[in-house]
């Protein structure tokens, strides 16, 4: 960052030491007038004092702080919950992989009578069957 940018021009190419005891109104943005009232406020007049300022220091901290938070335990399952929820509503949204090697389908796959083989009973009771014949046998 070029310190220029953050000091009024008067206060131009001065060292750090010199900026740091130069009147508020050294910084950009802040007025003689800025200046008079955080003199008032605050009882300082410099830029070392307002950088010294406990309240400017105590919210440096929180903001700080606040930033680096974790969510809370109660707040982060509602947020979990939120996503998957979302996710589960729209399986569809996420893109398909050109890589995967999926390929159209251009004729639409035999389908099972579903009033007499229900989500395929009737096979699985088969298979059921073989395999008891297999275990059988093989003992």
């Amino acid at each position: 960052m070029n310190i220029d940018t953050v000091v009024d021009k008067k206060h131009l190419g001065k060292c750090f030491k010199e900026l740091a005891d130069a009147p508020l109104s050294a910084l950009r943005g802040v007025s003689e007038k800025d200046a008079k009232a955080l003199q008032q406020a605050f009882n300082i007049s410099t830029v070392r004092e307002l950088a010294n300022l406990n309240f400017i220091k105590w919210a440096v901290a929180i903001t700080t702080l606040a930033d680096e938070e974790q969510m809370q335990p109660a707040e982060k399952a509602k947020e979990e919950l939120l996503d998957d929820a979302v996710e589960m509503t729209f399986p569809a949204s996420d893109p398909i992989s050109v890589d995967s090697g999926i390929t159209r389908i251009e004729v639409a796959p035999d389908k099972v009578d579903a009033q007499a083989d229900h989500q395929h009973a009737n096979k699985v009771e088969e298979s059921t069957e073989t395999g008891k014949e297999k275990e059988a046998a093989a003992q």
